[in-house]
């Protein structure tokens, strides 16, 4: 059975850090890029980050760009996303997702086939 479950969320204040993780089973990770989605509420889910399946591409969006990084570790089948800098505007809740295929690049939210249950981002001003 194919599943993602996140976790690191919490609260915290503006200017702090958070560092999520996703561990995946249920299918070949290793071959697979990962993407970091958020959804607000009100809004639409969108697009945070995502990594190719060796780590050799990473993508960011233009709202998390030099605040966030993204990182896997094959061998532990988890992707990461270290979160600095954080801003009210960041609260959402936060998906990883794998796409329906082996070796194709993630960076928007069409196309992923896995999603997982998401873990909450709370930052206070």
């Amino acid at each position: 059975q194919v599943q993602l479950a996140e976790s690191g969320g919490g609260l915290v204040q503006a200017g702090g850090s958070l560092r999520l993780s996703c561990a995946a089973s249920g299918f070949n990770f290793i071959n697979y890029a990962m993407g970091w989605f958020r959804q607000a509420p009100g809004k639409e889910r969108e697009f945070v980050s995502s990594i190719t399946w060796d780590s050799g591409r990473v993508y960011y969006a233009d709202s998390v760009k030099g605040r966030f990084t993204i990182s896997r570790d094959n061998a532990k089948n988890t992707v990461f996303l270290q979160m600095n800098g954080l801003k009210p505007e960041d609260t959402a809740v936060y998906y990883c997702a794998a796409p329906k295929s082996p070796l194709v690049e993630v960076t928007t939210r069409y196309g992923m086939g896995t999603w997982g249950k998401g873990t909450l981002v709370i930052i206070s001003s």
